[in-house]
């Protein structure tokens, strides 16, 4: 296939607001693509050359685009810039330098995305200049709409307003013309989340055979098993019988993937997938307390207070976020993985073995180390056990409990009530019975001392299947100093545009800056109220922000059918 080709379809989704139309369109693309390109056809639709685990980026600014088609196009530096600023999207300005050139027609798909592969990964010395030689390479090589979707790329600009989500919708169109396929496809993708090779390997094998062979491996991050809400142990016991009762630990969620031997690496993933090993120089040694060739841990990663002899909280333990500052975090805030769960041990699948057996192998697998510490557990079926539990956990400074299903299968997402979380939530932060993670969709300029800020308030949104809809306009529990890192963070995810993921919002509701679904901040407040303004349907009365979500994603927020679960919890209470 030629990128033209690969263009067109792109052109063509990017005028697609229709769910189903764009899922059809993307069945289309993958019918028409051979073994030796779906992948990479998959994973350009989305604006990316890997999966989003492995973390490759172009690291290309506007300004050395810019470069590229000036130097490309044979043009003065200052004409990009005029032209950038009269149409507002550097694609469509490498469409117009394009297309007043004869180029030297255009490159198949695996040609483009080879040299785009190359030029994300030159890094060191004098990459900068090398990469904006390369691009220019490739942009005089390709026909105008190639060289606009390209541009879009490479700048991250491409959003066609779907996600991997879409795509196993598509690939389930592509062999049942419907959506039949679907939930095998989640279930296979949430051991192995790469929507590149699933597709290959859906083109080659089919639904079945793919889903039938799926099994964690050590490197590829598996989505992480989530938990549910629920206050009420009598409520627990009755849909999950006999239960396990663990401390639940308020650190960053990291999954651990260990391979000795020749060739043997350790990674930490997050919650959402990124790749953080870098945060944690500890890991080179977790080796020495594993009893196993391959593994797979699940664990929080938590600072431990020396001075006070107590777990860190999350805001401590977060700053190992600062690349730079590594070495001295680690010597002052110490850190230890809580391990709480197994998934993989040797060539063993444990996904598919009950909680309690998962439980034994990980005691077998690890021991208790300055680094490590297993996660231990209180068997019970009784509602009062579970609430003497908690409270002892409380006065022991931990968060609360998390309560699991004794024969649960590991399932990533949140579904069924296999684990549920019990917080202290109403007596730290609001009266509701729990916070919220929501997505921030944009900003209003503030009013008052606020406009130094440049903002005074924001628009938050939850999860809705692919959507994300409004639930409450936020302005209020940030300091002076938490405003301008809001703002600092949010201007560099301003877009023209309500991006296609949003769903509609009430006019009244418009901020005055539309940002990118990207940053995550939990939200208290006192209730849950029905609203007909927010799209959610839904609204918080008196919301305050707790803090930034760093460690989560937007599609991992709260969603729409866990605020109908709090209203109704507020609602049986009440």
């Amino acid at each position: 296939m030629k990128f033209e080709e690969l263009a067109f379809f792109l052109e063509k989704l990017e005028k697609t607001s229709s769910r189903i139309e764009i899922t059809k369109i993307l069945a289309d693309l993958f019918s028409y693509s051979n073994l030796s390109e779906i992948d990479k056809v998959c994973y350009l639709s989305l604006g990316l050359l890997r999966p989003k685990y492995e973390s490759l980026v172009f690291n290309l600014a506007e300004k050395m685009v810019i470069e590229s088609l000036a130097l490309g196009f044979d043009k003065n530096r200052d004409e990009i810039i005029s032209l950038f600023k009269n149409r507002g999207d550097l694609g469509d300005v490498a469409f117009l330098l394009s297309s007043t050139k004869k180029t030297r027609g255009d490159l198949p798909v695996d040609e483009v995305y080879k040299l785009l592969f190359e030029l994300a990964k030159d890094e060191g010395e004098g990459s900068q200049e090398r990469k904006i030689k390369k691009l220019a390479d490739i942009l005089v090589s390709l026909e105008p709409i190639s060289a606009k979707f390209v541009v879009r790329i490479v700048l991250g600009k491409l959003r066609l307003g779907f996600s991997d989500k879409t795509i196993l919708d598509a690939l389930s169109w592509l062999e049942a013309k419907d959506k039949s396929l679907k939930p095998a496809l989640e279930k296979a993708y949430g051991v192995l989340p790469d929507v590149g090779l699933l597709a290959l390997q859906v083109k080659k094998f089919g639904v079945k055979k793919v889903v039938e062979d799926i099994s964690p491996r050590v490197g590829v991050p598996v989505l992480p098993m989530l938990a549910q809400r629920l206050n009420d142990p009598k409520e627990m016991i009755k849909k999950m019988g006999k239960v396990a009762v663990e401390p639940k630990i308020d650190g960053l969620r990291i999954q651990i993937h260990l391979l000795k031997g020749k060739g043997g690496f350790v990674k930490a993933f997050t919650r959402n997938l990124n790749e953080v090993s870098w945060m944690f120089p500890e890991l080179l040694k977790i080796g020495n307390f594993l009893d196993s060739k391959a593994v797979i841990l699940d664990s929080e990663a938590v600072g431990i207070d020396e001075e006070r002899k107590k777990l860190a909280d999350f805001q401590t333990t977060m700053t190992r976020r600062r690349k730079h500052e590594i070495e001295s975090h680690t010597s002052s805030v110490p850190i230890r993985f809580f391990v709480f769960d197994i998934l993989l041990n040797g060539k063993e699948n444990l996904m598919n073995k009950p909680f309690f057996e998962r439980k034994e192998v990980l005691k077998k697998v690890a021991g208790d180390s300055k680094i490590i510490k297993v996660v231990d557990y209180k068997e019970t079926e009784d509602p009062v056990e579970i609430s003497r539990l908690f409270e002892q956990n409380i006065a022991a400074g931990f968060e609360g409990i998390m309560v699991k299903k004794m024969d649960s299968l590991y399932v990533p997402g949140r579904t069924g009530w296999r684990w549920v979380k019990m917080k202290q939530s109403e007596k730290k932060e609001g009266k509701l019975a729990d916070t919220v993670d929501g997505v921030i969709m944009g900003y209003y300029v503030g009013k008052g001392k606020r406009t130094k800020f440049g903002i005074g308030g924001f628009l938050v949104g939850i999860v809705d299947k692919e959507k994300i809809k409004s639930l409450t306009k936020l302005g209020t529990g940030l300091t002076d100093d938490e405003f301008r890192l809001l703002k600092e963070k949010l201007l560099g995810l301003e877009v023209n545009e309500k991006p296609k993921e949003y769903e509609e919002v009430d006019k009244t509701l418009n901020p005055d800056f539309w940002v990118r679904p990207s940053l995550v901040v939990e939200i208290a407040a006192d209730e849950v109220t029905k609203s007909p303004i927010h799209s959610s349907g839904y609204a918080l009365r008196f919301p305050r922000l707790v803090r930034i979500r760093e460690d989560k994603d937007a599609f991992s927020a709260t969603n729409v059918s866990e605020i109908r679960s709090l209203f109704s919890l507020q609602e049986s209470s009440s």
